[in-house]
């Protein structure tokens, strides 16, 4: 079952809620499934419920077994007792159950004691059992008396095998509620798919004393790696943290919330918002900006924008660094020096490397993250179906923390040995893409080009392909023959984010390639991650091009994965603080501003004159010896006493109290006085 650590399981639903194809999927991968339809066949003439009984049987596989006790209602509880450990039943349903129950053939009977021996048939039973049950208690009271006794005896029937289940789940518009957790798997429970520690499971380190046992299974998890901040050199003036309780809150309700996660194709996870990336990027044309706006960097506004659910995003300022590390054995790691992995790894830790002084100078967190060593893919699968079903549980938790933390971005970074040839096959198996197509050059560390292992990579990706060429392509089952531990981490991350609603910065073959992997588990995915670069790797430009992911810049970097996103996070938050704090044009409607430079001065009033211009007028003069006269004056007509002449072009004062000036174009004679010039 894909539900771990739960032995029974009741599913209740409304009609067409979607309870019995819940109930489907989570016993789709048990060997065989015994299928148990409890409902009377019906009226013949009934086309409609004949339609929906043949629909039923067309659900299920070909490798699952019929069988029918609408005869006798009471054989069911012999059944479930009857069924031994290694088989799984599934009982469609208890509603058809209780028609047969209260049928009058098979009455008179003692109806309370048939439901008990059910309840103590399921709460003993050693079987896989999921049964479906329609839940009719929300509705009105029936008016009839047969519409009253079949809701009450199956009200009664649900809570007795509700108490007798290991967990209640209810399904409402196909989305499912998980309503009762049980305290411990007992030994008879489904065997939990293989976590961080368990058996099957990659090797990690053995958790601490008192760790938080696991919801899924009761034993311990493995502790997550530690999360810290490279010290920059000097330090920059942190950012200012803005709290958006909404970036982290959880967005649905998920069968990991109390039973365990269970991932699986088809998954429906949250999308970002549809009208708040293009309302953002419609905002940026009323800006008041000099020029003709933010370019092909829009779409980091309109990007922002949908993740974030505003028109008016803000810079991210919590940003965490996943590096993860997975080396791969065989032809994939041609070329690779030993132990180069553990060294980056090291150096990460210390705050050292390319990776780690890009961390510092951003201001974010890093987390190094041990995923789990993958085989020989030329040879035979990567990795076990339990080792990729823990690696995604795994790298959603990764995801959960983060969130939980308060992150508002992720960055995904790799450093594994093999990475590039691991990720060009699962490009080859999910886009049809050549390997030499996609594969990159291997550069020594002398920089020089290593045709031998490059074409050794190759060899390996193409016989790895020759091996699975009739495997199924599914999600993961591409994870277990070729994608290898990092790989399927970063899918697990991929869709944790996705499910907290935390967008993701991927730019190497490691993103890319999970990328293509979680959209088969969860189309949604994509749609919150994004490419600041493709470096030049033709593998992320051919998995970019087919996820819908355009480049924003063109750089070319080559620091290794994750170095790239680092290298362009401080222009991304710089688009998003101006597409933030930018005022709107005021030829727009935006507020004008004030203008105190170019003030028209205040009129003078009565007191001492103001300054004179430039050319002005002198002011009269008192008595004592005259003004000496400008060049080029034309001399006024000289009354008694020595006279002044006039400067020609100059503009008179306002008068004040006092004397009266004349304007010089009316050339108005006023009498002199003794020590007093003429105007």
């Amino acid at each position: 079952m894909s539900v771990d650590g739960w032995n029974t399981l009741l599913v209740l639903g409304g009609i067409r809620s979607g309870k019995s194809e819940f109930a489907e999927s989570l016993v789709a991968d048990a060997p065989t499934v015994r299928y148990v339809a409890t409902a009377p066949a019906g009226d013949p003439e009934d086309t409609e419920w004949a339609t929906r009984l043949a629909a039923h049987r067309a659900r299920r596989p070909g490798s699952w077994t019929t069988e029918e006790t609408a005869d006798d209602p009471r054989r069911l509880a012999d059944v479930i007792a009857a069924a031994g450990s290694n088989e799984t039943l599934l009982v469609d349903d208890l509603g058809g159950w209780v028609t047969v129950l209260l049928d009058p053939a098979h009455q008179p009977a003692d109806d309370t004691a048939t439901v008990t021996e059910l309840a103590a048939a399921i709460r003993a039973s050693a079987a896989r059992v999921v049964l479906v049950t329609p839940e009719v208690g929300l509705s009105l009271v029936p008016t009839t008396p047969l519409g009253r006794a079949f809701t009450d005896a199956l009200g009664a029937t649900n809570r007795a095998v509700a108490d007798a289940c290991d967990a209640v789940v209810l399904v409402v518009a196909g989305q499912p509620t998980w309503l009762k957790p049980a305290a411990a798997p007992r030994a008879a429970a489904v065997p939990a798919q293989a976590g961080p520690g368990q058996a099957g499971a990659p090797e990690q380190p053995t958790p601490p004393a008192g760790a938080a046992p696991d919801r899924a299974t009761g034993a311990p998890e493995a502790t997550l790696p530690e999360v810290f901040t490279p010290a920059p050199a000097p330090a920059p003036a942190p950012a200012p943290v803005q709290e958006s309780a909404a970036w982290a809150a959880p967005t649905m309700a998920l069968p990991m919330v109390a039973t365990g996660l269970v991932i699986q194709p088809g998954m429906e996870l949250p999308m970002p918002d549809d009208y708040a990336g293009p309302q953002a990027v419609d905002r940026l044309a009323t800006l008041d900006v000099p020029g003709a706006g933010l370019g092909v960097l829009e779409r980091v506004v309109g990007f922002a924008a949908a993740t974030q659910g505003t028109s008016t995003p803000a810079p991210w300022a919590s940003v965490r660094v996943l590096l993860l590390r997975g080396d791969h054995a065989g032809g994939a790691a041609a070329g690779t020096v030993p132990g180069e992995s553990a060294r980056r790894a090291r150096q990460a830790r210390a705050g050292r490397g390319a990776l780690a002084r890009l961390a510092a100078e951003s201001g974010a967190g890093l987390q190094v993250v041990e995923a789990p060593a993958s085989a020989p893919m030329e040879d035979g699968p990567a990795l076990t179906a339990d080792e990729v079903e823990s690696a995604l549980r795994y790298g959603w938790r990764l995801a959960e923390q983060a969130a939980d933390a308060g992150v508002q971005l992720l960055v995904l970074a790799a450093c594994g040995a093999g990475t590039e040839a691991a990720a060009a096959a699962v490009l080859a198996a999910t886009a049809g893409a050549e390997p030499p197509a996609v594969l990159g050059r291997v550069i020594t560390e002398a920089g020089e080009i290593d045709d031998a292992a490059w074409m050794k990579r190759c060899a390996a990706v193409r016989d790895a392909l020759h091996r699975t060429r009739r495997s199924p392509r599914d999600a993961k089952d591409v994870l277990a023959e070729l994608g290898g531990g990092d790989i399927a981490v970063a899918t697990g991350v991929l869709l944790g984010a996705t499910a907290r609603r935390v967008p993701v910065l991927i730019d190497g073959p490691v993103g890319v390639a999970a990328g293509m992997v979680s959209r088969d588990l969860a189309g949604q995915a994509r749609h919150w991650c994004l490419l600041p670069d493709h470096g030049g790797q033709p593998g992320v430009r051919l998995a970019a091009d087919v996820l819908g992911l355009t480049p924003l810049l063109d750089l070319r970097l080559d620091l290794g994965e994750g170095a790239t996103a680092l290298a362009t996070l401080p222009l991304l938050r710089s688009v998003l603080a101006l597409a933030a704090t930018l005022p709107v044009h005021p030829s727009l409607g935006g507020e004008p501003e004030d203008d105190e430079e170019f003030a028209e001065p205040e009129p003078a009033g009565p007191g001492p004159a103001t300054t004179e211009p430039e050319f002005a007028e002198p002011e009269p003069a008192g008595p004592g010896p005259a003004t000496t006269e400008p060049e080029f004056a034309e001399p006024e007509p000289a009354g008694p006493g020595p006279a002044t002449t006039e400067p020609e072009f100059a503009e008179p004062e306002p008068a004040g109290p006092g004397p009266t000036t004349v304007e010089p174009d009316e050339r108005v004679a006023v009498p002199d006085s003794p020590g007093r010039r003429a105007d």
